[in-house]
This record gives structure tokens, C-alpha cells and sequence, in this order.
């Protein structure tokens, strides 16, 4: 990267690290949170469900938003949302006495503020970058985000070593010059198109789920069930380690942090070997990491050992770790890449579901008992481990849709990365160059290139030899590079057909001088044209 750009990328990596403090800063703070404000653990809880499901809600229309009007101008006012919403909750602790439903208030804006951010720091990060940067940026962004799942515990326990509120001023000091930062200095590349409208963009969605929606359900309710059983028992543990073992202040953040860390290691060692992994072999991670999970809250009520325990939570994060990785690719691969922006962010928005309910939802099983409440999450990671068993095709999840299978939309499937050739018949791939064949036909916006001697544009007849469709190329949405490499291929396709062509006049030449040639009527010796002629 050059040094522009690096500034660039460093502005939108703080995007994801600033996000995901929201929740989990919060979690080592929750049981001083609850005896300040004389609060039960189901109201506790709701402090995360008040972040966690408006940022869902709002993930989708911000997608969709951010594509008709541009990233930038989503996304620095989504961050000073985000910050506003933290300096109204930690105000309020200042201002009022009961300053439980302004807390909740605070949380909700900071909520919706969320929803306009890591997914689309993503979105703007593609933007940017090109080719290996732009794998390298991305995986530098998701490294970012762990970086902050894993430094939120310690940095949430430190903060309220100053007062158990610091915390929701710490997110107003992040969020809010950093939306300065990114509206001043990142620079978005103009858009050459508008997104869709919206009776396409649901049109588009019901569509993928109309031919895969069962295996994309099974996928959706693996990472839900992920989120919820993550967040709930983190949310229970943090109170055990302080009323139980008097464990509080900095060393619970740290301690708090080690599932969390178990789970950002095996998400970064898993992911880059579960891409170029077999789809079954997806499905085997996506399971066995259920597993584990299921295993590690069955046992946990049966350990009363505090490192026993802590061994669960770690096992815990570690399933968490194989399953995440091998559902993202799973679910970005199922769809085509005009869509697979529909896609993510509808997993985004059940994913932060999961994290609202899950610990407002073990504050009130806890009233049946610790015991009851891991055996009953235990149950949750089987069934998910389950059903990913019996519905979730992944062969069929990761296999490209074809054009008469998009919802009536006309728009042919994606191309493939390599050139196909069939008897008689040229493809050109998105990445390859044009295969030279008898007979071949090559058709491209428009026109279509004939190797058995006849060329015709669209709407008039063929007259001879095979022809195939090669889908259009959306030259207008794509990148510099690739359309270099578009034309390139296109003039390697053009050039193949000239060189068949003039082979094709040679022939008739040759052919024809070892012919006699017959005169016309008029100029043969003897023969005196009628008059008028």
C-alpha cells in the first residue's frame, strides 16, 4: 500500500475495532452495572439486547442505503451516531438517579449507529482495493475486529476502574473522530451505477432463498445459535467470577478475554484453510464446532472446579472459532457477487439477533437454575449441530445459481473464472482468454462472432455453425483492472476470428483458381449482345 492509501486503510480498520467494543467492553462491567442501578439479571441483559437488535435492523436499509447514495455518507454519520449514543447513556448515569431507561435509550441510538458500520467498511474497503490488496485488506479488516473482541473485556474492565459508567464515554471518544477522519480523508471511488430499488433488492432476495433457502436457513440459525450461547454465557460467567470467586477489576476483563481470544486464534488459523476446502468439508466444521460447543456447556454444571470450568469456556470459544469461518464462506459462496452483498448483511443482522438475546435470555433461565440454564444451552448446540446434519446442503449452498434460476430477472449467471471449451464451441471466462474451435461461435454485448462464415448482431438470424451465449460483460461496473482484462481477452477473441476468417478467404481462393471460370453470356467469342443490352 502507498502511504495515502495505508492512512486510508488504518481509518477504515478502526471502524470494526471501535464497533465491536459496543458489546463486548460492557460485559466485564455488567454485575457493578446491575448492583448501581438495582437491577435484575434479565434487566442487565437487556443493556446488550438494547445495542444488539436495533444494529441488526438497521444492517440491511444501511446496505441498501449506502449503495444509492454512496459508503462515506452512511457511514461517518452511523459513527457519530454510535458515539452519541454512548455519551447519552454515560450522561445520564450523571444526571439521574434511576438513569436505567436513558441507559436503555442511550444503547438503543448507539445500536442504530452500528448498523451502518463494519459491513460497510467492508463494503468501501472492496471499493478501495484491487486484486491482492484487496485480499490482504480484508483480511487485515476481519484481523481488526478480532483485535477488538479480544482487547474489549480488558479495556472495559479498565476503563470502570474509574467509575463503572467510563465506558460509554470511551465510545463518543472513539467513534466521533474517527467519522471526522473517514469523511475528510478516506476518498471513495465514484460510483458508476445506482443500487437497485427496492422492489428488486427484496426481489432479489426472495429469489436466493427460493432456491436455497433451507440449507441458507440451516446456515443462518448455525451462526445465531453461535451468537446467542457465546454472549449468554459470557454475560452469566462474568457475574459467577465476581459474586463467586471474588474475582473483579482488571483481572476479570483478562480473564473474560481468553474465550474470546481461543475464538479469534482458530477464526484466523481456519479461514484462510477453509477456503480452498471441499463444501462437505464446511459442513463437517460448521457441525463439529457445534459440537464442541454443546460439549463444553454439558460439562460445565458437572465441573466445580474453577480451571476445569474455565477449560469448558475456552472449549467453548474454540467451537466458535471452527464454526464462524466455515459458515462465512458457506454463505458468501452461495450466491453471485451482485447479490452476495443481500446476503451478508441479512446474516449480519441475524447474527447481532443472537448476541441481543442470548444474554437477556440466560438472566431468565438462571432463575431455573445454572445447572438447568448450561444443560438447556447444551441442548440449543445439538439441535443447531442437528439440523446442520440433516438440512444443510452445502454442495448445493456453494454451487452458482444459472441465469433462468435468478427470480425472473433476466440476469445471466456469474462467469466462470475459466474458459470452457465444447465441441464446436468458444467461452470466454472472466479471467481466461478465448479458445480457438471449428465452428465456434463468440457473442458479447451485442454482436456475435462467427467461425462458420456468417456475422450478425442481435436480432437478425443465424444462417450457420453453433453458437453459444457467453453472458454480458457489466463493463460499466467493473473495476480498471478487470476491464483491461475484459477488453484483453475480447481483443484475443476478435483476433482468433480474424485469423480464422482470412484462413477461411484463402481456401476459397485456392479453391477457385483450380476451377474454370465461366464467362457470361455477353462476353463469350461470337456472341453479339441484343440490342438495348
Amino acid at each position: 500500500m502507498k502511504g495515502k492509501t495505508r492512512l486510508e486503510f488504518l481509518i477504515l480498520a478502526a471502524v470494526p475495532f471501535i464497533m465491536v467494543l459496543g458489546n463486548s467492553m460492557l460485559i466485564p462491567v455488567l454485575p457493578e452495572m446491575k448492583h448501581q442501578l438495582k437491577l435484575t439479571p434479565f434487566q442487565v441483559g437487556l443493556i446488550i439486547t438494547a445495542f444488539s437488535l436495533p444494529a441488526g435492523l438497521v444492517i440491511p436499509w444501511a446496505g441498501f442505503l449506502s449503495d444509492r447514495i454512496g459508503r462515506k455518507r452512511v457511514m461517518a454519520p452511523a459513527l457519530v451516531i454510535y458515539g452519541a449514543g454512548g455519551l447519552v447513556a454515560g450522561i445520564s448515569v450523571l444526571l439521574f438517579r434511576d438513569a436505567y431507561l436513558p441507559v436503555l435509550i442511550g444503547r438503543i441510538i448507539q445500536g442504530i449507529g452500528a448498523g451502518g458500520t463494519y459491513q460497510l467498511a467492508m463494503a468501501l474497503t472492496g471499493d478501495i482495493f484491487q486484486s491482492r490488496e484487496r485480499t490482504v485488506a480484508l483480511g487485515l479488516l476481519e484481523s481488526a475486529n478480532g483485535l477488538g473482541k479480544v482487547v474489549s473485556p480488558i479495556a472495559g474492565a479498565a476503563a470502570a476502574l474509574l467509575a463503572w459508567y467510563v465506558p460509554f464515554f470511551v465510545y463518543g471518544t472513539l467513534a466521533i473522530p474517527v467519522a471526522l477522519l473517514l469523511w475528510f480523508l478516506v476518498q471513495e471511488p465514484p460510483r458508476r451505477v445506482q443500487g437497485p430499488s427496492i422492489s428488486k433488492y427484496f426481489g432479489l432476495l426472495g429469489g436466493i432463498f427460493e432456491n436455497k433457502g433451507v440449507s441458507l436457513g440451516s446456515a443462518f440459525f448455525a451462526g445465531f445459535t453461535v451468537l446467542f450461547l457465546l454472549f449468554g454465557v459470557l454475560s452469566y460467567y462474568t457475574d459467577l467470577l465476581e459474586d463467586t470467586y471474588g474475582i473483579k477489576g482488571l483481572w476479570k476483563g483478562v480473564i473474560i478475554a481468553g474465550p474470546i481470544l481461543v475464538m479469534a486464534i482458530t477464526s484466523y488459523l481456519t479461514g484462510a484453510f477453509f477456503q480452498k476446502k471441499p463444501a462437505p468439508a464446511l459442513k463437517g466444521a460448521v457441525w463439529g464446532g457445534l459440537f464442541l460447543m454443546m460439549v463444553g456447556l454439558a460439562l460445565a454444571p458437572l465441573l466445580k472446579n474453577i480451571y476445569l470450568t474455565y477449560l469448558c469456556l475456552v472449549v467453548l470459544g474454540g467451537g466458535a472459532g471452527l464454526v464462524l469461518p466455515a459458515l462465512n464462506t458457506l454463505i458468501t459462496g452461495a450466491v453471485a457477487r451482485e447479490e452476495r452483498g443481500l446476503v451478508t448483511a441479512l446474516y449480519g443482522t441475524v447474527r447481532f439477533f443472537g448476541a441481543a438475546l442470548g444474554p437477556p435470555a440466560f438472566g431468565l433461565a438462571l432463575a431455573l437454575g445454572p445447572e438447568r440454564m448450561l444443560f438447556g444451552g447444551a441442548a440449543l448446540a445439538g439441535l443447531a449441530a442437528g439440523q446442520v446434519l440433516f438440512l444443510l446442503n452445502a454442495q448445493r449452498l456453494v454451487t452458482p445459481r444459472s441465469g433462468a434460476e435468478r427470480s425472473g430477472h433476466g440476469e445471466p449467471a456469474e462467469a466462470k473464472t475459466e474458459p470452457r471449451s465444447q465441441a464446436g464451441v468458444t467461452t470466454l471466462g472472466r479471467r481466461g482468454a478465448a479458445r480457438e474451435t471449428p465452428g465456434a461461435t463468440l457473442k458479447t454485448r451485442g454482436a456475435t462472432l462467427r467461425s462458420g462464415g456468417s456475422t450478425r448482431r442481435r436480432g437478425e438470424a443465424a444462417t450457420s455453425g453453433k453458437e453459444t451465449k457467453v453472458p454480458r460483460l457489466p463493463l460499466e461496473l467493473l473495476p480498471a483492472e478487470e476491464l483491461s482484462q475484459e477488453l484483453s481477452q475480447l481483443s484475443q477473441a476478435v483476433a482468433v476470428r480474424a485469423r480464422q476468417r482470412l484462413q477461411e478467404l484463402q481456401q476459397e481462393r485456392t479453391a477457385g483458381e483450380g476451377s474454370p471460370v465461366q464467362k457470361p453470356p455477353e462476353v463469350r467469342e461470337g456472341h453479339v449482345p441484343p440490342e438495348g443490352k
